[in-house]
């Protein structure tokens, strides 16, 4: 068993090595290395035939007309995109968004509200969901976008999709819904969810990092306003010479992640069971989060007694994302954990576990017995 153990995959994927394989082939000399919107030769024909392929794949997925497909270069710039571009043009509007979003969506609303656009902020309940009624409360007259993460990257609770996207349609509004932690780890069908922009990312699905897709919904017809100007790609709505290598390598990740979900999510379920029976024997563990309405490879655990910090450092074999940590050089807690009721105390003790395609039986159970042992050592020393 390799050390340390990963367990991480909510924070990015190894790229598969099927899709390595397939993205090498759109790199050399001897490959399809051609610019796809050089329509004059063989060379650009070819990489236009491998993106148009992949936006096939990608649009499989979730259930897509491939023309909604939007290559973008992460799931940040989708949501930039998406969120910045449904607003564009619009008088006096206001958006709904959730105090537990991506910072991608936070900090995209947050730059909004500096332009003069209005927010309304929804808290989520304990389980980290927001329902469809606080949605409704929320709508205005000028409401013009929603947005809405699929799954919370932190707690892995799912949100209702479906339900508040019938009502947004009913309104004429559009919904936007960060899907970067959901693609690949549960069903995400658009023709089944009435959503109107939708986030994905290739790193997030065993595919290469710096390359994602924003859903653009086509009937009825969603605009959006472009939010990188250039030489027109992308329907106009995101312009920049396409990177064929990443963009082959996510359609294969995706269309990988298809093939295999529902034994993927049985087999991420098995490994969330063994994990959390190994844990069984520890006293003062909470699980944060919904324990129903949730992904089965993200887990969020507090621990009695015990700061997250210090749990971290001592297990030194597991790769593991601490909940109570921002990116800031100064350690505050999480604002998603913070969002959920848990006071500063109570969120400095979580941890996130996230398991993935390459997770197995003996990284499970060896990950609870160093939880086990390491927290039960750092308790008899308080």
């Amino acid at each position: 068993m390799k050390k340390p153990v990963y367990l991480d995959y909510a924070a990015t994927t190894p790229v598969d090595p099927a899709v390595a394989e397939e993205m090498f082939k759109y790199l050399t000399p001897d490959g399809v290395f051609g610019n796809p919107a050089s329509r004059s030769h063989a060379f650009g024909w070819q990489a236009e035939a491998a993106v148009e392929g992949a936006r096939r794949q990608v649009a499989g997925l979730i259930h897509a007309d491939p023309r909604e497909i939007v290559w973008t270069s992460g799931a940040t710039e989708s949501d930039n995109l998406a969120i910045k571009g449904a607003v564009a043009g619009r008088e006096n509007p206001h958006v709904v968004t959730s105090v537990v979003e991506h910072k991608a969506v936070l900090d995209t609303c947050k730059w909004l509200e500096g332009q003069g656009v209005d927010v309304t902020w929804l808290k989520p309940g304990t389980d980290g969901r927001i329902s469809r009624q606080q949605v409704e409360d929320a709508l205005r007259d000028n409401t013009v976008l929603v947005s809405l993460m699929m799954v919370n990257n932190e707690l892995g609770c799912l949100t209702d999709i479906a339900a508040i996207g019938a009502m947004l349609r009913e309104r004429g509004v559009l919904f936007h819904v960060d899907a970067a932690q959901a693609a690949g780890k549960t069903e995400v069908d658009v023709t089944a969810m009435p959503v109107d922009l939708l986030s994905l990312s290739g790193h997030k699905v065993y595919g290469p990092k710096g390359i994602g897709a924003l859903y653009v919904r086509r009937s009825p017809d969603v605009r959006i306003g472009s939010q990188i100007h250039g030489g027109g790609h992308e329907r106009g709505m995101r312009s920049g010479t396409l990177p064929t290598h990443q963009i082959a390598a996510m359609g294969k990740a995706f269309e990988l992640a298809g093939e295999g979900l529902e034994q993927e999510m049985a087999m991420l379920e098995s490994l969330r069971e063994r994990f959390l029976s190994g844990l069984e024997s520890l006293d003062g563990v909470t699980l944060n989060g919904s324990t129903e309405h949730r992904v089965p490879g993200i887990i969020n655990l507090s621990f009695d007694g015990v700061d997250a910090e210090s749990l971290m450092l001592g297990l030194r074999e597991l790769a593991v994302s601490s909940g109570s940590a921002c990116a800031s050089a100064t350690i505050e807690p999480s604002f998603v954990l913070k969002g959920i009721g848990l006071d500063d105390e109570q969120a400095h003790r979580a941890l996130r576990f996230s398991f993935g395609r390459f997770s197995t039986a003996e990284e499970a159970d060896f990950a609870a017995a160093q939880i086990v042992d390491v927290v039960t050592r750092l308790r008899s020393v308080r």
